[in-house]
């Protein structure tokens, strides 16, 4: 990371509450937390679609079931390639 400066800003009691919630369940600091936070509103839309997903795959990871119907599927479609 570059020079890092310090900023203050301003929030309400229930918007700092929400952050220190979110924050403590992705286990960063309140600074990690806004530097994330702003990479992601100015960073490029790919950036923001994987944080996205990313965020995503750890609160709904994929079920049993789900993961042995991708590795039946991908079976299916390997088996079917004419491996010369």
């Amino acid at each position: 990371m570059k020079r890092a400066v310090k900023v203050a800003i301003s929030l309400s009691d229930d918007l700092l509450h929400r952050v220190d919630r979110a924050r403590r369940e992705r286990k960063v600091s309140r600074s990690e937390y806004f530097r994330q936070a702003a990479t992601n509103f100015l960073g490029p839309a790919g950036d923001r679609d994987v944080d996205r997903y990313v965020r995503g795959y750890s609160t709904q990871p994929e079920t049993a079931d789900e993961v042995e119907a991708a590795r039946a599927a991908s079976s299916k479609v390997l088996a079917a390639e004419p491996w010369e």
